[in-house]
């Protein structure tokens, strides 16, 4: 009976956390083709998600992203109830481990992180990790992991807002986290965030606290979606530039200043 009970309350509260919040707009968003185009299998896709849920993510990482995905291509027989072929496998905490299409975030603003240096094998070994995970189902019955959210700005000191993303023992932190695509990376050996290495005969270090914080982050699975965007290891690739931008052929509207008049302004 409690259990029923405690399954019906985090429903609830999963439900209104999944809702989206008001006057929500990408900040830009481009064309789709041209996404399709650039993206690679192994590319890391960050969303600015618009729910409830990623608000408050978004808060405590101090971030615009707030959810991420794997992009694995696409497979023969994975495909949308409309036949739409799934191409992102992703985590959240009312599916559990997926793919799904394309067109599920074709409106969002996103960044497509690209780890550099894997040939075919590597990415091939990351996918297949990830892949194998798909059907993972991760507990939402635990009130006090879900609960921790219904107070989207928590009076926290900045250094524990990542901490406030674990706090409870339930697995939906995991599916609302990067922990499933960390651990892709890492089944290769792929760094994500800064480490203790030699790169070339050069040792890199960091700082007592912040080596602290990530060895933390590493133990306790806090990995976020900024974690990809910042990474020192993954190169970010925006769509636009890569297609070959030229911005002498912009064509303004409403039409822009033009350079003699910047220069009469400058005289």
């Amino acid at each position: 009976m409690l259990d029923r009970v405690e399954a019906f309350i985090s429903g609830k509260i999963l439900q209104f956390l999944s809702q989206p919040t008001a006057r929500y707009a990408p900040f830009f968003s481009p064309d789709a083709e041209l996404v399709r185009k650039t993206l690679q299998p192994g590319d890391v896709v960050l969303i600015e998600g618009n729910t409830r849920l990623s608000a408050i993510i978004k808060f405590l990482t101090q971030s615009t992203w707030s959810h991420a995905m794997l992009y694995v291509g696409e497979r023969s027989g994975d495909c949308a109830p409309g036949g739409e072929p799934n191409v992102f496998l992703e985590a959240e905490a009312d599916t559990g481990v997926v793919t799904v299409p394309f067109s599920k975030y074709l409106d969002f603003h996103r960044r497509i992180c690209r780890p550099v240096g894997l040939n075919e094998e590597d990415r091939r070994k990351v996918i297949d990790y990830a892949l194998k995970r798909i059907g993972e189902q991760y507990d939402s019955k635990r009130i006090v992991d879900l609960a921790r959210y219904l107070f989207p700005y928590p009076p926290v000191p900045v250094w524990f807002r990542r901490r406030m993303l674990a706090i409870g023992a339930g697995d939906p932190t995991k599916a609302i986290c990067s922990v499933l695509i960390a651990e892709a990376f890492a089944s290769i050996r792929y760094p994500i965030l800064p480490e203790r290495v030699s790169i070339n005969g050069k040792t890199y270090g960091m700082a007592p606290y912040v080596q602290s914080e990530v060895e933390h982050i590493r133990k306790h699975g806090l990995y976020t979606p900024r974690d990809f965007d910042v990474s020192p290891f993954f190169a970010i690739v925006k769509p636009t530039l890569a297609a070959g931008f030229d911005f002498h052929s912009v064509e303004w509207d409403p039409p822009g200043v033009t350079d003699a008049e910047l220069q009469q302004a400058a005289q």
